[in-house]
């Protein structure tokens, strides 16, 4: 199943983001036994400025990634304000459906499942 998970991050803690950008880029190519990073980036203010968090997963289920978000040094430094966990349908642009999606049909997730 796929999830979406919006992290936001606390007003000023710029200088945060930065000092633990590492450790949380070492914890997303790390993945976690269920679970597998698929998309990820910084979500960005009207100066560019990155203020949170945009991840796309793979994982057998939520719990395993609310586990996985809770231990990204991110989280742990107390960067984030509020963490939105999304179970997700990946439709357009997904490299794991098997069959070519026809306009006006859906998608359901066992077509979509890695």
């Amino acid at each position: 199943m796929f999830f979406a998970v919006i992290a936001k991050d606390r007003a000023g803690c710029t200088a945060l983001r930065a000092q633990t950008k590492l450790r949380h880029s070492a914890h997303l190519d790390a993945a976690a036994e269920g679970l597998r990073v698929l998309q990820t980036g910084p979500l960005l203010d009207e100066s560019d400025a990155e203020v949170g968090s945009l991840l796309i997963l793979a994982a057998d289920t939520k719990e395993t990634v609310e586990a996985f978000v809770n231990d990204d040094p991110y989280a742990k430094a107390g960067l984030f304000a509020h963490v939105e966990i999304h179970p997700w349908l990946w439709r357009r642009g997904n490299p794991y459906v098997t069959t070519p999606i026809k306009p006006g049909t859906s998608v359901t997730n066992q077509e979509t499942n890695p």
